[in-house]
C-alpha cells in the first residue's frame, strides 16, 4: 500500500491539473489495482485538492499572467450618418486596457491590414511596448504575410479560435 501512495503523490505532483479520476485511470495502465476513492483518500490525507482545480491554468488564469504581453485586435462595423458603412480595425492593450482605433476603411484588405499592423508595431516600439502576443480571430482581412513582418520584431500572432501562442 505504501508503494501506491507515494505513486499517486508522485503522479498528483508531476500532473497537478489530473484529478483523482485522472489519477486512477493512469494507475490503471499501468496496471496497478486500486480504487477511486482510495486516490482520493490518498491525496485527501496528504492536503492535496483531489480536484482538477488545484493548479489547473484557465485560459482567464492565462490572460491575467500574461497581460502585459497581449494584443488584441477586430474589425466592428458602424454606419456613418449618410449610411455609408465603415470597418474600424480596433487593438485592446490587454494589461493596461487601453483601445487604439488603427484606421476605418470602406473595403478592408489584407494588404491595408498588413500596413495598420506595421504601424501599430512602430507605435508600439516608440512607447517601450513589451507586447509578444497578438489574438485575432480567423477573419480573411488578416493577411498571413503580415505575420512574419511582426515576427521579426519579436511578437506572434495567435487565433483566439486555437487559443495557442504562435
Amino acid at each position: 500500500m505504501r508503494s501506491i501512495r507515494v505513486l499517486v503523490l508522485r503522479l498528483a505532483k508531476e500532473n497537478p491539473s489530473w484529478g483523482y479520476r485522472r489519477l486512477h485511470g493512469e494507475l490503471l495502465v499501468l496496471r496497478v489495482k486500486v480504487g477511486a476513492s482510495t486516490v482520493w483518500e490518498i491525496l485527501k490525507e496528504a492536503g492535496i485538492d483531489p480536484a482538477p482545480e488545484r493548479n489547473s491554468s484557465t485560459w482567464a488564469n492565462f490572460l491575467r499572467s500574461q497581460a502585459d504581453a497581449l494584443l488584441a485586435c477586430d474589425f466592428m462595423e458602424t454606419v456613418t450618418p449618410s449610411g455609408m458603412r465603415m470597418y474600424v480595425l480596433a487593438m485592446i492593450e490587454h494589461g493596461s486596457r487601453r483601445i487604439r482605433i488603427l484606421g476605418a476603411t470602406t473595403h478592408p484588405s489584407a494588404s491595408w491590414v498588413a500596413q495598420a499592423a506595421k504601424n501599430l508595431v512602430m507605435d508600439l516600439e516608440d512607447l517601450g511596448c513589451r507586447a509578444q502576443f497578438m489574438i485575432r480571430d480567423r477573419d480573411g482581412k488578416f493577411p498571413t504575410s503580415s505575420v512574419p513582418s511582426s515576427r521579426r520584431r519579436g511578437s506572434k500572432s495567435s487565433s483566439a479560435a486555437s487559443r495557442c501562442q504562435g
